[in-house]
């Protein structure tokens, strides 16, 4: 075991979607050395934190003051903290949240030692022509669609020019789902809006494709991961030494028919489908396919470790355990 219970795990975005699932993966570990860094503002996130054992919430404008004089008591960072907002387009803003922030507190944990895990993104891929390998060496040929896979892309590539990124592991997320994820209101996965569509009698509307030479209507493929084995990943390179870039998805693609083919089966009812017309600000930004080449993180876990529930189970977990009780994870 790396963690030591004398020292703290300080989880930024702790409150949000996979940080409060890492708090109740290490809860469920017997772990409670757990700092939070969050500003919960206004928002429900607060409710991911309910039931759940952790030191302290720090806001996230404090932490830097928070951490003076702590650097003795602190084990390791888990950095989730930034816009996820893949539609954001306040360029400046995605800089210094996403990219100016990690580097920060990066050299702060470089410099004192400290384990750091941070998320990085698929959505540095791009639309896939490059590939889906998480392969350092290639850092500079991959070209994201949105200024947030570029803000994620900007801190790869640092960590890289600096001769650190064997010092720090950065995860490269897919289309991760499960509960906690309501707050995140459009940026959430479809199954939280189309679920109370289903009970209301309506049909599942997906998008048309925006590349039907390639792709039927709703047969655009995804990695789509469970939060519970996206937690169980993460928080498996706390007990490790590795170091670099590693993809955290299922490696299995699934279509969107195949998703809401799922939802409908978690409800018991007949699946009914129709395609709509995609958003034009999503058209030029849109993957039609990824797909986690887990090689690496395989071979660093062991498939034991990356073996992810399957879709129709972790949807069927998703909407009957959580979804339909309101609960949380």
């Amino acid at each position: 075991m790396k963690i030591f219970e004398d020292q703290l795990i300080v989880v930024t975005g702790g409150a949000g979607f996979i940080g409060s699932g890492i708090v109740r993966f290490l809860n469920d570990r017997g772990l409670d050395n757990i700092i939070i860094v969050d500003e919960l503002g206004t928002t429900e996130k607060w409710k991911n934190l309910v039931g759940k054992r952790f030191v302290d919430i720090v806001p996230k404008g404090q932490l830097f003051n928070w951490l003076h004089g702590r650097e003795s008591i602190i084990e390791a960072f888990i950095h989730l903290g930034a816009c996820s907002n893949t539609l954001e387009t306040n360029a400046s803003f995605l800089l210094e949240n996403n990219f100016h922030y990690t580097v920060h507190l990066a050299e702060y944990a470089l410099t004192h030692g400290h384990r750091f895990i941070y998320a990085s993104s698929a959505a540095t891929y791009g639309d896939g022509h490059q590939g889906f390998v998480d392969d350092e060496s290639h850092l500079y040929d991959l070209k994201p669609m949105n200024m947030y896979g570029f803000s994620k892309q900007l801190f790869d590539q640092w960590a890289s020019n600096q001769g650190v990124l064997d010092k720090l592991v950065g995860l490269k997320y897919f289309n991760v789902f499960g509960p906690n994820e309501k707050h995140k209101a459009r940026m959430a996965s479809v199954i939280v809006k189309i679920v109370p569509q289903i009970l209301n009698g309506e049909s599942v509307k997906l998008f048309k494709s925006s590349d039907p030479k390639q792709f039927g209507d709703g047969e655009q493929k995804r990695d789509f991961i469970y939060v519970k084995d996206v937690a169980r990943m993460t928080c498996a390179f706390l007990d490790n030494d590795v170091g670099g870039i590693y993809n955290i998805g299922s490696g299995i693609p699934a279509t969107w028919n195949e998703l809401a083919n799922a939802v409908f089966y978690a409800l018991g009812l007949e699946p009914k489908i129709e395609y709509i017309d995609m958003p034009a600000d999503l058209v030029k930004k849109y993957q039609n396919y990824s797909k986690a080449d887990m090689t690496k993180t395989n071979g660093v876990l062991g498939e034991s470790m990356t073996k992810c529930t399957s879709l129709k189970e972790a949807v069927k977990d998703y909407v009957q355990n959580y979804i339909i009780p309101e609960q949380q994870w």
